[in-house]
């Protein structure tokens, strides 16, 4: 019976390793690239009971697990502290003003609407990404977006409203659509305190969940790569992506549009399950294209949301181009 045990929990292990690489847009076979870290922990565990009790072909099953283990680490390693910073924490010269920038999935259901404001208040960030905003949202927020000179606002009861909000001079403020999808994606080219025009990029498209493929969340995020490599200025893009940071969409999206990441070298800032550690994983992400310098970078206390607010801080070399309005 034992036996039995050790090998349904190995081939389970190998199977949600092996999905992943078939590259499907089923729900069921990409969110097992989510619970990395717990499929290595399995592994893990089944080598020890290996060694510790008599099983049936033993060598074998280490060997698996073996790879399994090793493959999973390889995938979270950049995650770690062990692993090199893709972009240095550096300190804003006297003369300039960093902008700061804060992204919340504040939970629809959620109404602990003073705890969020606290933390608003004591943030004040320059540019602001509210998701999940319903109706009651808006109305509990409105004192505070009323100290922004830009708000853009998609207010739905389905879990993907949004709500966008900045001081910075805006050049162009707009929702996007995706085809096939109702999530807006956010795009904006904002002016920081020195005239540098750069893109700010918000996402909140929707999970690999009963009732939804992949493809239209992978189509929103390779898109906005797009946007970027096809651009001039520098680049902040954050959000809840519903895609964890070693997802090979993640992947694919910081190569085509040149993003570094504050979390590589530094750890993983999981930002969701806010109320359950052992499940929490790194999905609201922050992502810098290379001409962006990072002052900071955070993982904000919880507010009784799913998710943890994600801050950064950076500021912006004048660079050639930087001022085109286009």
């Amino acid at each position: 019976m034992l036996n039995a045990l050790f090998w349904i929990i190995a081939l389970v292990v190998l199977l949600t390793t092996a999905l992943p690489f078939t590259n499907s847009v089923t729900w069921w076979v990409r969110m097992w690239e989510f619970p990395r870290v717990h499929i290595a922990c399995v592994a893990l565990a089944v080598m020890i009971g290996c060694l510790l009790f008599a099983v049936s072909y033993k060598v074998p099953m280490l060997a698996i697990m073996g790879v399994v283990l090793v493959y999973q680490t390889a995938q979270i390693f950049p995650y770690t502290a062990l692993a090199k910073t893709e972009v240095d924490l550096v300190t804003a010269p006297a003369s300039v003003r960093p902008v700061s920038m804060l992204s919340v999935n504040v939970l629809m259901e959620n109404e602990r609407y003073d705890d969020l404001r606290v933390i608003l208040d004591r943030e004040d960030p320059d540019v602001l990404l509210l998701m999940e905003t319903d109706q009651a949202w808006a109305d509990a927020l409105d004192g505070r977006l009323d100290r922004y000179t830009t708000v853009k606002s998609h207010i739905a009861g389905d879990h993907y409203g949004m709500i966008f909000a900045t001081r910075l001079d805006p050049v162009s403020v707009e929702f996007l659509w995706p085809d096939a999808d109702d999530t807006p994606a956010l795009k904006a080219v904002l002016r920081a305190p020195d005239g540098t025009a750069f893109n700010f990029i918000g996402l909140h498209p929707r999970p690999p969940v009963p009732g939804n493929t992949t493809a239209v969340r992978d189509k929103q995020i390779k898109n906005a790569a797009l946007m970027t490599s096809s651009s001039d200025r520098p680049t902040v893009c954050m959000g809840d992506f519903n895609d964890v940071a070693w997802s090979w969409t993640t992947k694919r999206f910081k190569r085509y549009g040149g993003f570094v990441e504050p979390r590589v070298g530094r750890g993983m800032y999981a930002s969701f399950h806010a109320e359950h550690p052992l499940i929490r994983l790194p999905i609201d992400q922050i992502f810098l294209t290379e001409d962006v310098n990072l002052v900071s970078f955070n993982r904000l206390e919880g507010f009784g949301s799913d998710h943890f607010p994600m801050a950064v801080t950076v500021y912006f070399d004048e660079i050639e181009g930087s001022g085109n309005d286009g």
